[in-house]
Formats: C-alpha cells, sequence, structure tokens
C-alpha cells in the first residue's frame, strides 16, 4: 500500500495539517516540525501527491509547452532546455505539438482542459494571434522566439530578427560578394519575414550589389536541400543567408550533391548556432541566437505572470553574432 499523508502524520506525533503544510511551498511550519516530517518522510518513503496537493493550493504546477516545428533538430535543444528548466523550478511541462495546426482555439481548449498554471509558446513561426489567444482565455503566456513588437500584447522572448537579417547582409557585402541572396524559411512565418526585411533593408546601401529572394517550405533539412538544389538550375547567387541552420545544412548537401563546393563557389551563413552546425563535416558560419538564455528568461518571466497576472507584457530581446566557421571566404585584404 503506498504511504499516506496520515501514515507520516502519525510516525512524526504531529497532525496531519502538518505534514501538509511542510510540503506546501510559503506555508508556515516550525522548523522543529519541519524536521520531524522530513525526518518521517524519508523514512517510510513518502512523496508529496501532487494532484492532491493541487487541490489544495489551486495549483496545478504544469506549464503547457506549446510548438510546432518538430522537424527542426534546433528544437531537441529547446526542449531539452525548457523541461529541465521547468523541473528545476518544481514546475511540470506538458508538451504540445502543433504541427499543421491552425486555429489556436483548439490548443487552448485543451491546456484549459489539464488546467495548466501558464503557457510558453516555444516558435518562431507562429504568428502572434496563438499567444494572444491564450492572453484572452485568461491564461499566463510567453511567446519564446516570438516577433519583436515595441508594444506587445503578450510577453515576448527572443531575437531581433530584422537586425540579423542586416547582421547577415552585412557579412556578405564584407566578404566581397556582389550577388547574393536570401533564402528563408516559410513565407508566411514572422521570422522569415523580418528576418528578409531586414537583409534587403541593409542591401538596399550598396548600389553594387544585387540580391534575389526564395522561400522553402519548412525550416527543414529536406526543404532546404529542395529549394536550393531549384537555385542551382537557373543562376545561383554567390552567397545565401539561409534564415536557419538546418535550411543552411540542406543547402550545403544539394550544393555539394552538384559538385560545387564551398564556399569555393558559394558561401552560406544561417542562423542559430544548433550544435551540429559546428560538425567538422558542416563547419557552418552562423550567427548565433542565445538559446539558452532565452529559455531561461522565458520560465522566469511566466513564473512572474502566475504570481502576477495584470503584469504589464513586456519584450526581452537578446543581442546575437556572427560565429565564424568555413562556409564563407575570408574577407577581402
Amino acid at each position: 500500500m503506498p504511504v499516506t499523508l496520515k501514515d507520516v502524520a502519525e510516525r512524526a506525533g504531529v497532525s496531519r495539517s502538518a505534514v501538509s503544510r511542510t510540503f506546501t511551498v510559503g506555508a508556515s511550519v516550525s522548523e522543529k516540525t519541519r524536521a520531524k516530517v522530513e525526518k518521517a518522510a524519508a523514512e517510510l518513503g513518502y512523496s508529496p501527491n501532487a494532484l492532491a496537493s493541487s487541490l489544495t493550493t489551486g495549483r496545478t504546477k504544469l506549464i503547457g509547452l506549446v510548438s510546432n516545428n518538430f522537424h527542426n533538430p534546433l528544437f531537441l535543444e529547446v526542449f531539452d532546455r525548457f523541461t529541465r528548466g521547468l523541473q528545476e523550478r518544481g514546475l511540470r511541462p506538458l508538451l504540445v505539438n502543433l504541427s499543421e495546426e491552425t486555429d489556436p482555439a483548439n490548443s487552448v481548449r485543451m491546456l484549459r482542459q489539464y488546467s495548466v498554471d501558464g503557457v510558453i509558446v516555444a516558435s518562431s513561426t507562429l504568428p502572434p494571434s496563438f499567444a494572444q489567444a491564450f492572453r484572452d482565455a485568461g491564461v499566463p503566456v510567453v511567446h519564446s522566439f516570438g516577433r519583436y513588437r515595441s508594444a506587445p500584447q503578450v510577453h515576448v522572448v527572443g531575437i531581433d530578427n530584422i537586425a540579423c537579417g542586416r547582421m547577415a547582409a552585412e557579412t556578405l557585402v564584407a566578404r566581397g560578394y556582389r550577388r547574393v541572396a536570401f533564402l528563408g524559411g516559410p513565407e508566411a512565418a514572422t521570422s522569415t519575414q523580418d528576418r528578409a526585411l531586414g537583409f534587403f533593408d541593409a542591401l538596399g546601401k550598396h548600389r553594387d550589389v544585387t540580391a534575389t529572394l526564395s522561400y522553402a517550405t519548412a525550416y527543414s533539412f529536406d526543404a532546404g536541400r529542395v529549394e536550393m538544389t531549384k537555385c542551382l538550375i537557373s543562376d545561383p547567387a554567390e552567397a545565401y543567408f539561409c534564415g536557419d541552420d538546418v535550411l543552411s545544412i540542406g543547402a550545403l548537401s544539394a550544393i555539394r550533391e552538384a559538385g560545387l563546393s564551398v564556399p569555393g563557389d558559394i558561401g552560406l551563413i544561417g542562423l542559430n548556432d544548433m550544435e551540429m552546425a559546428a560538425w567538422q563535416l558542416i563547419d557552418l558560419t552562423t550567427i548565433h541566437q542565445p538559446v539558452a538564455e532565452i529559455i531561461e528568461a522565458s520560465i522566469d518571466l511566466v513564473i512572474a505572470t502566475i504570481e502576477k497576472p495584470s503584469r504589464h507584457p513586456e519584450t526581452r530581446l537578446f543581442s546575437c553574432k556572427v560565429i565564424e566557421r568555413g562556409t564563407l571566404r575570408a574577407p577581402p585584404a
């Protein structure tokens, strides 16, 4: 039979309410009582029942973790860091796969059924309306990797994708490339739109540089490979800013299969700095996105919002930087 709260109370010689307070964060209990209860619990092998605790506190400690891009290996790191970070704070992640989902109402309905305390939307492609739907339903929400806005409707933690697009363009120009291109992810994705906007805005200052634009169907290896294969059929650019590392790796595969070299024939720069970008056979020059910092800030912010639901929406942006590797030629001497 499982050990109950009553068993611990009898072993410790205290009331059941004293045991309950001992295992309730923030509840008042003397150090003497706490020591007796913890000793009895350890001897009996007792662990508090999370579901029973939620009935007392009104908190489930469940945090909905919502995403829609399970084809991108970057999100293995994202999910790993989110789940560990939440668990270290005594919270339990509830992972929701929104691949092919277009209606936020379905997600809101499902997560409310589980009585989640808060939601983190971890996506650079879902529109702001997804996170706003949770806010409108009264659920504390943070949009991680979301679109930057000066006056956000919900909390947003991420990077300035427009600035990253500019950074990529200036990097290519500084390397002497004069025929460049942006190979983005899905055209409807806000991250794609903003990275393209920054890229072409920066190139507008360089009248001797020409640029083209194309879109992959997804942020995935296969989509990047397919789109680069199409580009190679016509007159390819000298260098490409692929709006994501996994797109870049797919493009790299297509270029090499065509018998061309990187960076000898075509240069590539990605974005994210995912782990495999540094692998020897890939060695991708890319723009580093501080994923760990974004996730830590997102968790801190959702916890703060649970504690104070009226907290005014804010945007927390983290700076990015170019990571030099081997897929762009060296700058002119």
